[in-house]
């Protein structure tokens, strides 16, 4: 006569069997992972892909498109001239003025005094200084009227010399390169006012 099985041996005799059928070779582990949805999908035959920073930067949706070959951009007429104003009033701010005046200098115009100060001193004058000079003259009529008296005799040649340093001074320290790169564009000819003196700084 057979044994019966008691009902819990039975129920722990059917787990086993389950546990056995799982554990088959046919189904495997990835059976109990896909009922669980986990579902992992790998290619062990496919090699895997290294994460580049691309990928990353991607991912972070900041997604920058950098072109290698690409050219640099060609600066134009007024990029170049930009920056050159930028240069020279730089140059021009690291100048210092004369502190000890020479002698006392006739002079018949404010552009024969300017001459005469960048003789005597070594130093140019501001793009903006020689600008202003040949507007004094050009205002006083010193260009349409030869004969009128020398400068030197209305204005002190002391007083006339302080006058160019000041507004020398004022050009050096605090002009903007974009307004000084704003008038080269306009004037074709400015190379006419900038004077060729260099001193080492």
């Amino acid at each position: 006569m057979k044994r019966t099985i008691p009902w819990n041996e039975h129920e722990h005799i059917d787990a086993m069997s389950s546990d056995d059928e799982s554990s088959s070779p046919d189904h495997g582990e990835t059976n109990r992972v896909d009922e669980l949805n986990f579902s992992p999908k790998i290619e062990i035959d496919q090699p895997a892909r290294e994460m580049t920073f691309a990928d990353g930067v991607d991912e972070l949706n900041f997604s920058p498109k950098i072109e290698i070959d690409q050219p640099a951009k060609e600066m134009t007429y007024a990029d170049v001239v930009m920056r050159r104003a930028e240069m020279y009033q730089n140059y021009m701010n690291k100048l210092p003025i004369p502190s000890h005046h020479g002698s006392v200098i006739p002079f018949s115009s404010w552009v024969e005094l300017g001459k005469s100060l960048k003789k005597l001193y070594g130093q140019p004058l501001h793009y903006l200084t020689n600008i202003i000079l040949y507007q004094w003259d050009h205002r006083s009529g010193f260009y349409d009227h030869r004969e009128r008296k020398p400068l030197d005799i209305m204005i002190h040649p002391c007083k006339a010399e302080a006058t160019i340093w000041l507004v020398e001074e004022i050009h050096r320290l605090t002009s903007s390169h974009q307004h000084v790169a704003t008038l080269w564009i306009a004037d074709p000819t400015y190379h006419a006012s900038i004077d060729a003196i260099f001193p080492q700084l």
